[in-house]
Formats: structure tokens, C-alpha cells, sequence
């Protein structure tokens, strides 16, 4: 991975503002790139000084051995997690159609 490839993920991480967050699918997408986990892996290696806490799985959750931090920093930032895992804004049933 190339020195632009990392700032690009760190700039795209750096602009999600405070009591947001964004998938690493998102960073990945925002940054050009096809992997979420090149995210990972830059936020890994190179993520300590950006706010790396505010980048979830698609499901909403924590990877499980930064967990603990994560979500501490995200609840200091308003996020609150239910069940380890971000909530998802309920969808209004879907209308039902006549059977014939």
C-alpha cells in the first residue's frame, strides 16, 4: 500500500465529525478504494492519532479486541452502543397488498 492510498483513509477518517461514524465499507468507498479491510489495516498500522474509534463493521459493531476502547471513546462522543453494536433506525412496515 502506497503513502497516497493511507492518506487518503486517514483524511476521509479524520472528517467523519464527532458523535458520527461511518463503516470501514464507507471509508473504503469514500477513500476509492475496494477493501474495507485495507481500511483495517491502515487504521491498524497507522490509524492511532485520527479518530480511528469512529469507523465501525457494517453491522454497527466493534472489532472485537479494540471493543472496550472503541466504544468507551464513542460513548464520550454521544454514540451510545445497544447490545455492543450501533442501532439501526427502524423502517415503517411495509404496506401490505391484497392477495387475490
Amino acid at each position: 500500500m502506497d503513502d497516497e492510498t493511507v492518506e487518503r483513509v486517514r483524511a476521509v477518517v479524520v472528517a467523519i465529525p464527532p458523535g458520527e461514524t461511518a463503516s470501514y465499507g464507507e471509508v473504503a468507498a469514500r477513500a476509492g478504494l475496494r477493501s474495507p479491510r485495507l481500511v483495517g489495516r491502515i487504521l491498524a498500522m497507522d490509524g492511532h492519532d485520527i479518530p480511528w474509534h469512529r469507523v465501525l463493521r457494517a453491522d454497527g459493531s466493534c472489532a472485537p479486541h479494540i471493543a472496550v476502547e472503541q466504544s468507551a471513546r464513542l460513548r464520550a462522543e454521544g454514540v451510545l452502543l445497544v447490545d455492543g453494536r450501533l442501532p439501526r433506525p427502524s423502517r415503517p412496515p411495509r404496506p401490505r397488498t391484497a392477495r387475490r
